[in-house]
């Protein structure tokens, strides 16, 4: 269950093809495209990032030397193939999302997509009940394990109709119950999804954290409920759409080393050894450069 990376290439005929999922990636996708020309070859390119550039947010020079494609038919199979999706769109709207804004607010239903263990939907707990069983039920016929839905379950339309209709999938799986606790509206709807999978094991609820949309209080108040209800988060700094750079933004009270810093100290599970206020970063690198005893200096 490999994935590239968020830049896929692959060559058909005398055609490189690229898939670009995140707009940083596009100074790389340059270079490979570059590259293919020099040997002659025609290079297409897609994906979100492209989609911006065509709806006018980005300008990028690969526009010159490479033809831009509106889609190719499961471009997700190169960035991982062992992934799939069973619906495009989602309704929700969330102003840092492109999935709204490329695939729609209503659900594309795919009803032949290809069953495979890692499941991408944007939001399955959204999707009509009927299709919801339709998917699970391929799954089951198919004899394929699920064994993550990557994208996760909206905490609005969780209920434990949609709890109780995923469960065997999802647990036979053995992958992770993924949803987002993007800010402190949406508290009430996140904290009745922590209660619905209280028996759930710790290592198998992973919460996806948004930091850096909100001043750093409710951000940590955010991560340390997500510990509390016996969950693991994951932090996700806020990037721009458009970003060129990996480099989170800094708003409110943030600035952009201390939402790394607290990515880090989360994502690395620190949080089981320490409250982040002694977290120190430099801390790690000290260790790696004290001589061991007794060594030569």
């Amino acid at each position: 269950m490999t994935w590239v990376g968020g830049l896929a290439e692959w060559e058909e005929d005398d055609t490189t093809y690229l898939s670009v999922a995140f707009t940083y990636f596009l100074n790389k996708a340059y270079d490979r495209a570059q590259s293919a020309r020099f040997y002659g070859r025609q290079v297409i390119v897609g994906g979100p990032a492209v989609f911006l550039m065509r709806e006018g947010k980005l300008h990028h020079p690969i526009s010159l030397i490479a033809k831009i494609a509106d889609r190719y038919d499961d471009a997700l199979f190169k960035h991982n193939s062992e992934a799939t999706v069973a619906s495009r769109g989602c309704p929700v709207g969330c102003h840092f999302c492109i999935v709204p804004k490329m695939e729609g607010s209503e659900f594309t239903l795919l009803p032949e997509f290809p069953v495979r263990p890692i499941l991408c939907d944007n939001n399955l707990s959204a999707l009509p009940a009927e299709y919801q069983d339709y998917v699970i039920d391929r799954y089951v016929r198919n004899g394929v394990m699920l064994r993550d839905a990557n994208s996760g379950f909206e905490p609005r339309t969780f209920t434990p109709d949609v709890y109780d209709r995923w469960k065997f999938l999802i647990n036979s799986g053995g992958g992770p119950w993924r949803f987002a606790f993007d800010d402190m509206k949406e508290a009430g709807e996140v904290y009745a999804v922590f209660r619905m999978l209280k028996d759930e094991p710790a290592r198998r609820k992973r919460v996806y954290v948004l930091i850096g949309n909100e001043p750093f209080e409710p951000c940590m108040e955010r991560i340390q409920k997500t510990i509390e209800a016996g969950c693991e988060p994951h932090v996700q700094p806020f990037l721009d759409l458009t970003a060129m750079t990996r480099e989170p933004r800094a708003r409110f009270d943030w600035t952009s080393q201390q939402m790394k810093d607290v990515a880090r100290w989360a994502n690395g599970f620190l949080w089981r050894q320490m409250p982040f206020s002694e977290y120190d970063r430099t801390a790690s690198k000290r260790r790696a450069s004290r001589p061991l005893e007794g060594t030569q200096r």
